[in-house]
């Protein structure tokens, strides 16, 4: 895996809350991964990488060429009340909480605020939002672009959500908007498209 020279990434900014630093794990090509508390099962193709580093408990961060070239990142059972990230070390904001009654442009909201702090970036646009579905679920899809703060370089986002059992489950894929993102984003999407959610069954009824 050869690690860019591109500036501060959101992972790079995500790890600076972990105290140690990132291991790295090859991922077989064409086998099935449990992904993110074996919560998601999806199967990549060749070349990507598993971090140790995680943007939250709740989460899993992989690349394919380096963390300033393409980051994709699986979240599962974000719970009512908690956050997407944990808090950046020398963030003054208090992240936002998702909510298990959110709507889908809820979704993209929390997302969108979400990212504004941990980036400490204004400059942030959702693109595209319309109906989705992660794995066999309704869901939300969504595209953005941004630049990270004192980061000349153009990023492009696209995620795709949804809320299951009360939960949040999002996938998102991020890569410069020169060259990376348009040769990884079909692979992507067909990764979303295959993937396998396993979501605990919620207690039953009294």
């Amino acid at each position: 895996m050869k690690l860019g020279s591109f500036a501060i990434s959101l992972f790079a900014l995500l790890a600076l809350t972990s105290p140690a630093a990132a291991d790295w794990q090859s991922l077989a090509a064409d086998q099935d991964v449990k992904v993110a508390g074996q919560l998601m099962v999806v199967t990549p193709r060749a070349g990507w990488n598993k971090s140790t580093a995680r943007p939250s408990n709740r989460s899993e961060k992989w690349t394919r060429d380096g963390i300033g070239l393409n980051e994709l990142t699986f979240f599962a059972g974000v719970a009512d009340g908690e956050a997407l990230y944990f808090v950046p070390y020398d963030s003054q904001q208090e992240l936002p909480k998702f909510r298990s009654a959110m709507l889908p442009t809820d979704i993209v909201e929390f997302f969108e605020s979400s990212n504004r702090i941990v980036l400490q970036s204004s400059v942030f646009k959702i693109d595209t939002v319309e109906p989705a579905r992660l794995g066999k679920y309704d869901g939300v899809r969504f595209s953005y672009s941004y630049a990270a703060q004192d980061e000349g370089l153009t990023r492009k986002g696209e995620g795709v959500a949804a809320i299951i059992h009360g939960n949040l489950y999002l996938v998102n894929f991020i890569a410069p908007a020169i060259h990376y993102f348009d040769r990884d984003i079909g692979e992507i999407r067909q990764l979303v498209a295959r993937m396998d959610l396993r979501p605990p069954k919620p207690p039953a009824a009294r």
